[in-house]
């Protein structure tokens, strides 16, 4: 029997000195270069392939784009046929000028299940009003960040923007300035 035991204790070792080599950060590295990213090609490149309405937020030049993705979600529109069809949302994270993060979301997505992507505990709250523009407020409570989110239209049709980060209604209400005043891009 000890003879058996012994692979599982040389695997142990072997294992304990691979993880002791690695690091887990969950709030991230403590500090470093931000990284840079071409909000501005992104978006353009999500305006092309996903073939909805995408801006371009017209930030202050003190906010840095440092991230980008693209998903889907099932169900996540209702199609002109009445039928549930496949939305795609378009995500690019900005940090603020004191280094909070801020994501703003643009999708061809129904509001709720737009929401309901980011965070499914999420309930609507109340407005805000940013320059005429009703933006709809949601919250998840338990120190969840806030979701606002509004329909955009333009002339290649709606588009459903939200915003979630770390930011007080200050970063929000730039956030929201800036996409909400913007054309969207033209699909090349």
């Amino acid at each position: 029997m000890f003879w058996s035991l012994v692979p599982l204790v040389v695997a142990c070792v072997i294992l304990a000195g691979i993880v002791g080599m690695c690091s887990f950060a969950p709030g991230g590295p403590a500090s470093g270069p931000v990284p840079d990213y071409d909000a501005p090609a992104a978006l353009q490149a999500d305006a092309d392939a996903l073939r909805i309405p995408v801006r371009v937020p017209a930030l202050p030049d003190d906010w840095r784009a440092n991230s980008g993705s693209r998903a889907g979600i099932e169900a996540g529109r209702v199609e002109p046929s009445g039928q549930r069809g496949r939305a795609v949302s378009s995500t690019v994270g900005y940090l603020t000028p004191t280094g909070l993060y801020m994501a703003l979301i643009q999708s061809n997505a129904d509001e709720e299940k737009l929401v309901g992507s980011i965070d499914p505990d999420m309930a609507p709250t109340g407005t805000q009003d940013v320059d005429g523009v009703r933006w709809v407020v949601y919250d998840g409570g338990d120190g969840a960040e806030p979701v606002w989110t509004t329909r955009l239209t333009g002339p290649t049709g709606p588009a459903q923007v939200a915003i979630r980060g770390a930011g007080g209604t200050g970063e929000y209400r730039t956030l929201s300035a800036a996409v909400q005043k913007q054309p969207p891009l033209a699909a090349k």
